[in-house]
């Protein structure tokens, strides 16, 4: 038997030959021996986005480490599906080549790109095509209904626009909000909680699509102004403590000027 300890360099081959013995319903490991495709679902959306993290921080050290977790999550997948023998880790690498190949056309056909965009509209025809979608509809049902709210939204209104459903331009985008907006604020003189909420979502979708058209990720958009809300909210804090007091104690207008100084303060650096 192979000494794992005495090795210090592992390729692929290696991590496919431990996740496999860590599966094995006899020598395993009792944790991973028991884990399902469902149990480790959330497992596999939070190492990606501490991948993603990585990436903002500009760690490649994280992000190394991060991808390597990524990795073994594909890599636990695909030997589950080994041991029901429906395909492995080689068909897994076997189908995304091919599917880098067909949907590259102007690398390995004969479509041309001149520009990224070309290239994207290349991919996203090849895709179709391989996708077998005939119907607009089926263009926005293939969106993954598991993707965050707004990232999906966005995806699902640029792939409708493509078929025809869109705004002219921005200012259209923008008009098309504020309508949302101003149904939600019937809906909220009129107390009616089932409106409300779809008033709401109507807003958020129509927000969502008014960042394609300024070119700007509705989802980043919104991490970035909920990072500056903590920053904002920990320098007022500081503000009040520096004031002898806290933040639960301060009235509304107490807190209604240090918020503002808070502001301030955090746009200033």
């Amino acid at each position: 038997m192979k000494d794992w300890k005495k090795q210090n360099e592992f390729t692929i081959e290696d991590l496919l030959e431990i996740v496999a013995l860590l599966r094995d319903p006899q020598k395993g490991c009792p944790w991973d021996q028991v884990q399902t495709h469902h149990s480790i679902r959330k497992n596999f959306i939070e190492e990606t986005y501490e991948a993603v993290d990585a990436i903002d921080l500009q760690d490649s050290t994280l992000l190394c480490e991060e991808l390597g977790d990524v990795l073994l999550q594909i890599v636990l997948h695909a030997q589950m599906e080994r041991e029901q023998g429906r395909f492995s880790f080689e068909d897994v690498c076997n189908g995304i080549c091919k599917k880098l190949i067909f949907r590259h056309s102007h690398i390995f056909g004969d479509a041309s790109a001149a520009t990224p965009e070309d290239a994207l509209q290349n991919w996203e025809q090849q895709k179709r095509e391989e996708k077998h979608r005939e119907k607009a509809a089926a263009d926005l049902e293939s969106v993954p209904a598991s993707l965050p709210a707004l990232m999906r939204s966005r995806k699902v209104a640029k792939r409708a626009a493509a078929h025809g459903l869109g705004h002219a331009d921005v200012l259209s985008a923008l008009a098309q909000l504020e309508h949302e907006i101003a149904q939600l604020r019937t809906a909220v003189k009129a107390q009616d909680a089932s409106a409300q909420a779809q008033a709401l979502g109507e807003v958020l979708f129509s927000a969502a699509d008014v960042s394609r058209y300024i070119d700007c990720d509705a989802e980043e958009a919104l991490t970035q102004t909920t990072n500056r809300f903590i920053a904002r909210f920990e320098q007022m804090e500081r503000l009040a403590q520096e004031s002898g007091c806290s933040t639960d104690d301060l009235n509304s207008e107490e807190r209604a000027t240090l918020w503002a100084q808070a502001k301030t303060v955090c746009a200033k650096r």
